[in-house]
């Protein structure tokens, strides 16, 4: 039988060889013909008695990313649809529906024939819980393989016997381990934990494979096994005795009872290694039910799945326009930002010029590359070669006539207008035409800056996020006048460095920053009602920030925060900044000397290592402190997710953000709003726009106007409204 996206060929010792080979995909990924054309495949060779068993294996450079996102969006369309029809039957068809895939493995592991899975790269979620069902596995020693079961990161979990499966072959908190987390394992790690058998050279990968089968292995699941014990022995002995009262809380700590599918992981392992494996994977198929149908997991699915997916692939990108090819990227600016924007661009294999006032400054600049590389060499990201390739990349250079070949160019100099004018006036002097000018402001608007430009059609805001290397959003903004053909530039760029862009109009701030300011902004206001700053920062957290507010403050630099204050006034108005803020914060840069982090002195006190960082003593000097028990931590909880939401819904109803998944994505990855949420439009909708406006009258009464809900709001809250219907992404697109 001939499969569209599989071969099998089997060979003289009897060994059926099943290439995964998607056609016009760069990436095997399952859908629902795959797991058809699988189960097909399955009971050809259990049925074909010439084969005596089965190597699995995928034709491309890596194994699978697992589940499509067409896959993933027909779960929750067929959830809502039969629910509309039944919602008594709708669970039971969901139910129905997510134990195919846990069937289909079931089916496979007890076929009778022994099958091995040939791990060549990245194989993540259901295809490692693929791998996990056959009898044997064998993964190639290469850099590229990297096997996980990430799906907690979106909101679910392993939902198709991974939760049984890995709590059997390895030891349970190191089963917890990595499924609460989603960390990625190398092969000889997850040789290391039993869940691979065998870690070989790359081209002895199928034969190491077929030889396992040659050898006789048995084409049985060791649970299937009469006498079966878990590694550790179960739930009931001394070690889980210590381990299991112990998870639940270190859970807590680390999520905040805010993921019900990192919970619904401890549950699936804790009930599921008490009965035998055919009612663990029963009760997992509950549970995946169970997260599947909460708010939670739809959002966090959509935002940073499907949108991350879809952002990153060009969602906003003008049509027609044809691929940049970058033959070569100028920095300008080689401080700290600017050398790792080179940092990164020479990492995605792109010639980058790095030019400073001197080239003293320039090959500064380049060190910074050399210490990244340094590190990702000491960690083995990267070889010798491959980090020297990257260096040669750099190319350090005071004269400007080295940009004259470039297609792009990035300004990162100092925030300051003249500046930033000089620069944009010498880089265009030389400039080809065609090629598009940047600017790394997080600041001044971009049409502000193009008033220097001889092209502003040709202006574009590109806004990085420090740490460069490891932030993975990039606002690009466009300026009144940028035109289609700077966009294509910029978007293509940020795809070639590996990022996600989010596509804002001009503003004070842009979108991530108004909304992180909005949040440190909240903490102000606590700190000046006499909130102890503990307190504060502990909520935030709870709230799932990663960050306190008044640690974040310390990071971005607390005399950052007042120059952006005296700023604000100086354009517009002593009433567009609250005094009260305006005296805490001149009081701790000019009166105290406490410039956040960088000089060691901030909202928190930062010693030399290895001594950890702690509240600056008189902190609770500057404002008479309330008592704990006087504070409602549920309150400051809503005041700083409140606060940022509305920020977020401003930046649409003004029309910076014309996109919910954009900012649901920039919010989540610029500075962290509670992930579980889906984002600040996605916390709106899940919470629904009426609840969300009534709680916004309620705060509003009690701290202030800032609070108040907005008239795009009110609006929606009277029509039943959502974001995503009122802004659809989807719909525009048609449209369009």
């Amino acid at each position: 039988m001939a499969y569209t996206n599989f071969t099998v060929e089997t060979d003289a010792d009897g060994i059926a060889l099943v290439t995964w080979d998607m056609p016009g995909k760069s990436m095997n990924v399952f859908t629902a013909e795959i797991l058809e054309e699988l189960n097909a495949i399955i009971d050809a060779t259990a049925a074909d008695a010439a084969v005596k068993g089965v190597v699995f294996t995928s034709g491309k450079s890596s194994f699978s990313g697992g589940a499509d996102l067409s896959m993933i969006k027909s779960m929750f369309s067929f959830y809502q649809e039969e629910k509309a029809k039944d919602p008594a039957a709708a669970t039971q068809k969901l139910f129905d529906l997510v134990g195919r895939m846990t069937g289909l493995f079931r089916k496979l592991e007890t076929c009778g024939k022994p099958w091995v899975s040939a791990i060549n790269g990245t194989c993540m979620g259901g295809a490692f819980e693929l791998s996990l069902a056959c009898h044997g596995r064998v993964a190639s020693n290469a850099k590229s393989v990297k096997i996980a079961l990430p799906e907690v990161k979106v909101g679910i979990f392993p939902g198709a016997g991974g939760t049984q499966r890995i709590s059997r072959l390895t030891d349970a908190q190191s089963a917890l381990q990595m499924m609460t987390t989603g960390q990625s394992l190398t092969a000889a790690r997850a040789k290391a934990m039993n869940l691979v058998h065998q870690v070989v050279e790359p081209d002895q990968l199928i034969p190491a494979a077929k030889q396992m089968i040659k050898d006789g292995l048995k084409p049985v699941a060791p649970w299937d096994e009469k006498g079966f014990k878990a590694p550790g022995g179960g739930i009931w002995t001394p070690a889980a005795a210590q381990l299991w009262p112990a998870a639940p809380a270190i859970l807590r700590r680390e999520t905040a009872g805010n993921y019900p599918a990192a919970l619904a992981i401890l549950k699936c392992v804790y009930e599921g290694l008490q009965v035998p494996f055919d009612t663990g994977l029963k009760i997992e198929q509950r549970y995946f039910t169970h997260v599947l149908q909460t708010t939670e997991a739809y959002s966090m699915i959509r935002s940073l799945f499907i949108s991350m997916q879809e952002l990153g692939k060009g969602a906003r990108r003008p049509a027609g326009r044809p691929k940049t090819e970058l033959k070569k990227v100028g920095v300008v600016g080689a401080g700290f930002m600017g050398a790792s924007i080179a940092y990164v661009t020479a990492a995605a294999g792109i010639p980058v010029t790095l030019i400073d006032r001197d080239i003293e400054a320039a090959t500064k600049g380049k060190g910074v590359g050399e210490g990244l590389v340094k590190d990702s060499v000491g960690k083995g990201r990267l070889t010798q070669d491959e980090g020297a390739a990257l260096l040669a990349r750099i190319t350090p250079s005071a004269d400007y006539a080295d940009l004259k070949d470039a297609d792009l160019v990035i300004e990162a100099v100092f925030e300051d207008r003249e500046v930033k004018k000089a620069v944009i006036e010498a880089v265009e002097a030389v400039l080809p035409s065609g090629a598009v000018f940047a600017s790394n402001t997080s600041t001044l608007p971009i049409t502000g800056l193009a008033k220097n430009s001889k092209r502003p059609a040709d202006f574009i805001g590109v806004h990085f996020f420090s740490p460069v290397e490891k932030m993975m959003l990039t606002e690009v903004i466009l300026g009144k006048e940028t035109d289609d053909h700077a966009l294509a530039v910029a978007l293509d760029y940020v795809a070639a460095i590996k990022k996600t862009p989010i596509v804002v109009n001009d503003t004070r701030g842009f979108f991530v920053n108004r909304c992180v300011f909005r949040y440190i902004h909240e903490a102000y206001d606590m700190l000046i009602e006499g909130v102890p700053a503990a307190m504060i920062e502990n909520a935030a957290k709870m709230a799932g920030m990663p960050v306190g507010p008044l640690a974040l403050n310390d990071e971005v630099a607390i005399d950052l925060s007042y120059k952006i204050l005296k700023a604000t006034v100086a354009d517009l108005g002593e009433k567009a900044v609250d005094p009260r803020h305006m005296q805490l914060i001149s009081g701790l840069v000019e009166g105290e000397g406490r410039l956040g982090r960088k000089n060691s002195k901030g909202f928190y006190d930062y010693p030399p290592k290895p001594a950890k960082k702690s509240f600056w003593p008189g902190l609770k000097d500057l404002y008479p402190q309330k008592k704990a028990d006087e504070v409602d931590v549920d309150v400051l909880k809503q005041r700083f997710l409140v606060t940022i939401a509305l920020e977020a819904a401003r930046t649409m109803e003004e029309g910076i953000v014309t996109d919910p998944r954009e900012a649901d994505v920039g919010s989540i990855l610029g500075f962290g709003f509670a992930p579980y949420t889906g984002g600040a439009l996605s916390y709106i909708d899940g919470v629904g726009v009426k609840t969300f406006v009534d709680l916004c009258d309620k705060l509003a009464a009690t701290y202030g106007p800032h609070f108040q809900p907005t008239a795009l709001l009110k609006d929606m809250a009277a029509k039943g409204e959502t974001f995503y219907g009122r802004f659809d992404p989807y719909g525009a697109k048609k449209a369009a």
